[in-house]
């Protein structure tokens, strides 16, 4: 995560946990057990989001 304040944070996983729930491929290996929340947080550490933000 590059300088992400909170609000950015929290905009990228929730945006990128809508694409997951509605049929997104993940980028990560996940297992059963874990959220879209979960997944896109994953991805964000470390660095697949495909979101970014621009300023």
């Amino acid at each position: 995560m590059k300088n992400l304040n909170n609000f950015e944070i929290a905009r990228i996983v929730g945006a990128r946990a809508l694409q997951l729930s509605l049929g997104a491929p993940p980028l990560v290996k996940v297992s059963k057990e874990m959220t879209f929340i979960n997944v896109a947080k994953l991805e964000l550490e470390k660095d697949v989001s495909p979101l970014v933000v621009v300023n």
